[in-house]
């Protein structure tokens, strides 16, 4: 047995998406899935017992809901990556849901590559963000908003490079090579980008900026 593996938890009150994800994940070697349940109430149980390296989230789900939970775990500062899983008409509860912390979303019928990046990328603590998403979930609103109308210390030049990176779903790694710094330069812009919008995580720190209008999608 790989005592390595990926531990992961579904969550989703549709047994054929459960099923789906299950399936995909025993193909790889590197992961498991240790649980799964159907309503946030589970969740929580399980998450608490099993310890999952990540959970793949559904938000609307009887009885507790997806977005309750992460509110929960957010209370109890409980560190588990939660990616949601949606689909496109879920936009203001995946924006609630970013801005709880959730470290990423993914459309229940993402490609193997796309989920696996992602489950990667937010057991690292990084977000990976799915552009066409990003679109549905905050293009129109951020017509409306006033530019950088909340933030009172600017976001610099090259933060905003950053920020638009992680955005466009870009790792640390790649931001690094593509501005020929270090990733711990990278992650020290971002730890600056989170003091000047006084948010936690990635997910967190690119909902507010698109909510305030100071990036675009």
């Amino acid at each position: 047995m790989n005592m390595n593996k990926r531990r992961i938890l579904v969550v989703d009150d549709h047994l054929i998406v459960r099923e789906g994800l299950k399936l995909i994940f025993e193909t790889e070697e590197n992961y498991e899935v240790v649980g799964e349940a159907e309503n946030g109430d589970k969740a929580l149980i399980l998450i608490e017992e099993l310890k999952p390296d990540v959970v793949l989230m559904d938000l609307n789900m009887p009885k507790r809901s997806g977005l309750e939970a992460i509110r929960i775990l957010k209370e109890k500062n409980n560190p588990v990556p939660i990616i949601i899983l949606t689909t496109f008409n879920d936009d203001k509860l995946i924006r609630d849901g970013l801005f709880l912390g959730a470290k990423g979303y993914l459309l229940k019928d993402s490609t193997r590559e796309e989920l696996i990046r992602t489950v990667e990328s937010a057991i690292r603590g990084e977000i990976l963000l799915q552009p066409e998403i990003s679109k549905s979930v905050f293009g129109t609103k951020i017509e409306t908003e006033q530019k950088n109308s909340t933030i009172n210390n600017p976001i610099t030049e090259r933060e905003m490079f950053v920020l638009r990176s992680v955005a466009r779903g870009c790792t640390s790694k790649e931001i690094a090579f593509d501005m020929g710094i270090s990733e711990r330069t990278v992650k020290a812009h971002l730890t600056s980008i989170y003091s000047k919008l006084n948010v936690e995580s990635r997910s967190e720190a690119v909902a507010v900026a698109i909510e305030n209008g100071i990036i675009r999608m």
